[in-house]
């Protein structure tokens, strides 16, 4: 049996209960004496808080409290950095509630407790909130001039600089034979999830206990940062992982809303449950993306790459919170990709604006570097008359040359390289895929009032982030598996792969896999979640090690029932069998269980090429997405039905980066995509012809299972194989295309003096 189901496209076993609505989400939960929690969030984008009488509000029929910073002395605890904790970000991390002043437009300042979301918000209006208005910080370049300051303290509005360096890129661009310089730019906008957040609170008096439901991604390290702001010893807090409309990087870290509903249930001595709307989603999850940078490539005349160096500029927002610095990091480190570049000086800066705050969306960076650094390429080859694809080609890292070492990052110091692969391999398949030869002929053409483009990028994708992860294996009553992960699913498919996973190494088929209990702090003794495409390599790696823990102990103890040798024991579908035939039921040993755990501090980096063939009507604008491929070889591969599914569910969200996902803010600071009638999603009739290949030929070296992480690569590269497109298919009217989104508007205002 032994490998009957790694690599087997099976089905995903939890999406039956999802079609058949018996999925169990945060909001379904109703528990006897539940009140509800109503957020009061400023309306002003930056300004000192006067006074906030609440005595109105306390007066309405059903209101059981309303909370301030004041309930919270001296000060209100912090949220902590979770990534990247550097001392320069303290200055700049966020109350969990508005004491002082206000920053961004969805900044919490008291929170309702009533026995309806009704009565809460009406009561809401009774608040008598006071503001003394301070000059608004709308963008980056406003931010450097340091004329309003978000925080006093440091006395800049910057609150770091990332520096990424390898060799001496300015030796190189002092001789180099030829150098081009871009301005680019990136859009800001999130991880929209169909679900929006939500955290219900139970506290148990009596023992002492608080019990969280709707805990998401990182739940116990998100444990450690409630236990030490509320009080509480860490084993006193149960953090239950409940069914998650989507996760995307945003959902699921440490918001200030999780100290406010758990310290309100603990106030009341009831169970309080809070449920975001879509403007609150809008306003006051984690955004990301928008970036500036002012890069310069130098090459030899052949199409060498030589040399890369730059600023880019990350608005962060109003506070440094959790994961934010991510992206900004990755910007510096990941510019060069795929490609050999021998030398590299990027700085990244992060501006401090008031805005929602950052932090990570699928891909965090990557996105934005690969926008940048593919735009710049398809400039470069069209200035030295080069092919697009010969130019790639010939600066692809090799498979000789790996492992590659990037360029080294600091502050807090990573050094990291390419693990495995052969970039060439996926290039050739994505161009033969799209049937680029045959394509390339209409690159430019108009056809029915429409210009035809076509582009091709290559990308990375990193994956596996440590430190560590933990599993567990037990028997139950009937005999049959059950599997227990610190891993947290966000809709990758997790009880499907660890199934599969499970019954490999233990040699026994899948569906005596009863079980995948998986995030929740109660099952396991310690976990570090679902960020950075981690949850295969090292979730599933922790559980190769649980496994084989598990089958020394049961071979053991067999052995000792059954008189004979644990080398003599083996392990059938339903039974363990020893030396002369004599066997012992699973159900037998019911309570068995062991542990494991997988240390890595190494990162896989899947990889691959994107392909995108579009039509483009310049009179209104529209581009049509005629096709769409990406190949990515992800090391081995547990399932590629789930694996193409993560790639086409990333690619669509780049593409709505690409096209239509725009968080805009006015010169105050405040928010006008405040709905989804004016922030744009891509829905299915958008792209339909998109297609995904996936390979397994480079296995990682740095994990037993020889995975990679891959649920980020669809996105990565679709913001520049989107714009070279476009810039291809509308090439006589020589677009100024450095910024995405690419909305019909900017699409039709790149051609009007043409069409006119």
């Amino acid at each position: 049996m032994k490998n009957a189901f790694i690599g087997s496209a099976i089905e995903r076993r939890e999406d039956l209960r999802f079609l058949r609505g018996r999925g169990e989400y945060v909001d379904d939960l109703l528990p006897n004496g539940l009140v509800y929690a109503v957020i009061l969030r400023s309306s002003v984008a930056h300004g000192r808080i006067v006074s906030i009488d609440t005595r109105a509000a306390l007066k309405i029929p059903g209101v059981h409290a309303v909370i301030t910073a004041k309930d919270m002395p001296p000060t209100p605890p912090i949220v902590p950095m979770r990534l990247q904790p550097l001392p320069e970000f303290k200055p700049f991390e966020q109350p969990v509630i508005a004491y002082d002043k206000v920053r961004y437009v969805g900044e919490p300042m008291a929170v309702v407790i009533a026995d309806s979301v009704a009565i809460g918000e009406d009561a809401l209006e009774a608040i008598d909130v006071r503001i003394e208005s301070l000059p608004a910080v709308a963008d980056w370049h406003d931010a450097k001039r340091d004329q309003s300051l978000l925080f006093e303290g440091p006395g800049s509005n910057r609150s770091l600089t990332f520096h990424a360096v390898r060799g001496d890129a300015d030796a190189v661009f002092a001789k180099a034979p030829y150098t081009r310089r871009e301005t680019l730019r990136t859009g800001r906008h999130y991880g929209l999830t169909m679900e929006p957040r939500g955290v219900m609170a139970e506290w148990d008096a009596v023992k002492g206990r608080l019990t969280i439901s709707g805990a998401a991604k990182v739940p116990f390290f998100n444990r450690r940062i409630l236990a030490k702001q509320i009080g509480l010893p860490e084993d006193a807090i149960d953090m239950i992982e409940n069914d998650v409309g989507g996760g995307f990087g945003a959902r699921g870290e440490f918001y200030p809303e999780d100290f406010l509903i758990p310290f309100a249930a603990r106030h009341l001595d009831r169970p309080v449950k809070w449920t975001e709307d879509r403007r609150e989603n809008l306003m006051a999850m984690n955004h990301a993306r928008e970036a500036e940078v002012d890069v310069e490539i130098a090459c030899t005349r052949d199409g060498k790459i030589l040399a890369l160096r730059g600023h880019a500029h990350v608005n962060m927002g109003a506070y440094m919170r959790t994961n934010g610095a991510v992206g900004a990091r990755n910007i510096a480190q990941f510019m060069s990709g795929p490609y050999r570049i021998a030398d590299v000086k990027l700085d990244v800066s992060l501006w401090m604006t008031n805005k929602t705050p950052v932090g990570t969306y699928r891909g965090p960076g990557r996105f934005e570097t690969d926008f940048f650094r593919e735009r710049l390429l398809d400039m470069v080859a069209q200035d030295l008359g080069i092919d697009r694809v010969a130019f790639r080609r010939k600066n692809l890292v090799a498979h000789s040359e790996m492992p590659y070492r990037l360029a080294g990052i600091a502050p807090y110091p990573h050094e990291d390289e390419l693990d495995s692969g052969d970039y060439q391999e996926t290039l050739d398949r994505c161009l033969m895929e799209i049937r680029w030869t045959e394509k390339s002929k209409l690159m430019g053409k108009l056809i029915d009032g429409r210009y035809h483009g076509l582009a091709i990028g290559c990308f990375i994708e990193g994956g596996a982030a440590g430190p560590k992860e933990m599993a567990r294996v037990a028997i139950n009553d009937d005999g049959t598996i059950s599997v227990f992960m610190g891993s947290a699913a966000v809709g990758q498919g997790v009880e499907t792969v660890f199934a599969q996973i499970a019954a490999d190494a233990l040699e026994i088929p899948m569906d005596r896999i009863r079980w995948v209990y998986h995030g929740s702090t109660s099952t396991v003794s310690d976990g570090y979640g679902a960020y950075h495409s981690r949850s295969v390599v090292m979730g599933g790696s922790a559980l190769l090690d649980a496994a084989n823990n598990f089958k020394a102990a049961l071979f053991e103890e067999a052995a000792k029932r059954l008189g004979c040798k644990a080398s003599e024991i083996t392990l059938g579908e339903d039974k363990v069998t020893g030396a002369g035939g004599k066997s012992l039921s699973l159900a037998d040993f019911a309570g068995l269980t062991r542990e494991g755990a997988f240390l890595n501090k190494k990162h896989t980096y899947s990889y691959g090429a994107q392909a995108a063939h579009v039509a483009v009507d310049p009179k209104i604008g529209h581009v049509e997405l005629i096709d769409y491929v990406v190949v990515q070889d992800a090391g081995r591969i547990i399932n590629p039905l789930t694996l193409k599914g993560q790639v086409i569910g990333s690619l669509v969200q780049g593409l709505g980066g690409a096209f239509l996902e725009h968080l805009v803010y006015d010169d105050e600071g405040q928010l006008l995509t405040g709905s989804l009638a004016d922030y744009l999603l891509p829905t299915a009739s958008d792209f339909p012809n998109l297609r995904a290949f996936v390979m397994d030929k480079h296995p990682s070296p740095i994990n037993p299972l020889g995975a990679k992480g891959a649920g980020e690569g669809g996105m990565v590269g679709a913001g520049g194989v989107i714009a070279n497109a476009v810039a291809n298919a509308l090439q006589e009217f020589k677009p100024d295309l450095r910024e995405l989104p690419l909305t019909p508007t900017r699409v039709w205002e790149m051609a009007r003096k043409r069409v006119a």
